[in-house]
Order: structure tokens, then sequence, then C-alpha cells
């Protein structure tokens, strides 16, 4: 039988501090990060969340670790339309990419906004049925007879006694250091590189409120993390199957929205939209061209809707396509910081 793990007499009385490392376009076109008071950055911390972040001991059957759904060379994302649970059960969405997650200003977080802050959306996947399909109490038993575990909380939180709270802090923790800043984009506005003609005209396109009309919920070269973080009825449906942000507040006018994604990092993110419906970047910007579909709750922003879209021209698909590439960061996707250590 495991026993419980004695006092450690030889520890750091104070965990390091380590705050985010911001990046230049970040600090220069957008306010600080959200760092709750009560959860500050910490080495211990960080490595703490880091190692529960790829431990399938938080799921029921010591299967599924988070980065099952959330795969560092995705962008931290599936690349399955639905990610399955341990029962091999499928859920009604596709997982949301996680990063540049500190600058989530609202602190409303997955599709539908329920969660409020990052540490409160890392306690439901562990219970979900369709998830990790485990229970709080059987997580922390687990953790509390581990061979490490009790002495790496101690090192980040100064106490051997582990709960969920202490678990989604260590986890938040290290989701905040999933910063993506080095886009060719981003070098090309810090002026380490240039863009092809075909890049620039799909910027073009995308800033030009006649042709492709993008930056009102995705944001422009002064926003680096390419999204508005509001929920909106982007015309993917005339009726909804999945209420979206109006199951969460409860009012018929948020019926069918659901949270702007960042547009950083698609070359790794595919399939697309909240229920993965669109395999190919080509399917979302057709979508927005001739594909949109009207209803009662329609963002007043798709002001093209009664024509089915902004009508691109091919030529304007093709530069779109290309522009929307340039924010890709492969960087981010193998920095050894974010990988399974």
């Amino acid at each position: 039988m495991a026993c419980k793990s004695e006092p450690i007499e030889n520890y750091v009385d104070a965990p390091t501090e380590s705050p985010l490392q911001i990046p230049t376009l970040f600090s220069e076109n957008i306010i600080d990060p959200v760092i709750p008071i009560n959860n500050p950055q910490t080495e211990e911390g960080i490595a703490l969340g880091k190692k529960l972040f790829f431990d399938p001991i938080l799921s029921g059957n010591n299967t599924q670790a988070c980065a099952d759904c959330h795969a560092p060379e995705n962008a931290f994302t599936d690349i399955n339309q639905f990610s399955d649970g341990i029962n091999g059960v499928l859920g009604p969405r596709n997982s949301m990419p996680l990063f540049n997650l500190a600058w989530n200003y609202d602190e409303k977080f997955f599709w539908d906004g329920r969660a409020f802050s990052l540490e409160n959306q890392a306690l439901e996947p562990v219970v979900h049925i369709n998830e990790m399909n485990s229970t709080w109490p059987e997580v922390e038993a687990k953790l509390q007879e581990h061979s490490e575990y009790p002495e790496l909380f101690q090192q980040a939180f100064q106490t051997l006694t582990i709960d969920s709270t202490l678990v989604v802090k260590a986890i938040a923790q290290f989701e905040r250091t999933l910063i993506s800043s080095n886009s060719k984009f981003d070098k090309y506005l810090l002026g380490e590189t240039d863009l092809t003609p075909e890049e620039l005209e799909g910027f073009n396109v995308f800033m030009d409120e006649e042709r492709g009309d993008c930056f009102h919920c995705h944001g422009s070269d002064k926003n680096p993390l390419w999204t508005d973080n509001i929920f909106h009825n982007n015309g993917l449906d005339e009726t909804f199957t999945d209420l979206g942000l109006g199951a969460v507040t409860g009012d018929p006018a948020d019926n069918g929205k659901f949270k702007s994604p960042s547009l950083r990092n698609l070359s790794f993110t595919a399939p697309y939209m909240h229920d993965g419906r669109f395999e190919t970047l080509d399917q979302v910007i057709n979508h927005y061209s001739e594909g949109l579909k009207n209803s009662s709750t329609i963002d007043p922003l798709m002001k093209k809707v009664s024509q089915g879209g902004v009508g691109l021209t091919n030529d304007d698909k093709a530069a779109l396509k290309a522009f929307l590439l340039t924010l890709s960061d492969y960087e981010f996707i193998s920095n050894p910081n974010f990988t399974n250590p």
C-alpha cells in the first residue's frame, strides 16, 4: 500500500519568481498580461504545471493527459474534429488551441465562455464524462500518494497537502508561458524579414472593409493576439444545434455565438471553427466569401450576409490565405519549454 509522504525537511522556503517574458510587439501594442495576485508565476509552479499537463494521472484510468487533446505540435489543439475521452466518447466541439492565454482580458474561456479564469478552465476536463472522466478526490489521492508530487507541490506552493485548487493553479502557470510571437509576420513588423507581394496584398485584403473585412473580429498589425476575444455569430448556421454563449448566459440574443479564435498558427490548427467543420483554410475563406448564413443573432459585422459574404475574387482568396499563413509560428510548436518533459 502507498503511504503518505513524510514532511520534507530540505526544501526551498519560497518559490522563485518567474515573470512572463513579454514579446516586444506585445509590450508595445497591448496592455500587461492578466496574472492573478494569488497565483504568481514561479519556476517551481511552472515546472509542476508542465508535468501535470503531460501526465495521464489526471484521468480516471491513467491513460489521457491534457496534452492528448492539446498537442504542442498542433499549437496545443487536436487535429481531429472532435476529441475523444478515456471511454472513446467524442465531444461536441473541436479543442481550442492554447497560446497567449494571459492576454484574454475578459477571462472567459472555452468556445462558449463558460469558465471564468484560466485556473477554472482547467477544472472541468478532469471530471467531464466525455473527457478524463475522473473525480477531483480521486486525482488528489493519486497525486498525494505519488512518489514525486508531494515534494513538487511543497516546492511550488509550500504545502504537502495537494488539492484541486493547487493543481489547476500550477497548470495555469504553465499555460500562461505558452506565448506565440515569432511568426513571419511578427518578424516583418520588427523589420527582420520581408513579405512577398502576394502576402502583402493578402494583408491589404484582410484590412479592406470592402474585401476581406477581417480585422473587426481578428485585429490588425496593432493587435498581436489576432483576435478580439469576443463572442460572435459568424454566419455558420441558420438554426443552431449548439447554442454556444447562449447556453451559458440564457439570453437568446447570444445563441450561436462563439469566441473568436486567434488567427495565429493556422498552419497547425486545422480543422477550423468551434465544431471543426472546415478541414482546410480554403473552406474557411470560402465561407466568409460566399457561404454566410443569416439568422436572428447574426453579428452586425457580417455586413454582407444578404449577399452570402464579401465575394472575394480567386486572386483575393489566394492572397488572403498567403497572408494568414504568415501568422504561423514554427518555433512555438517546437519550443522545448513547451514539450513533454
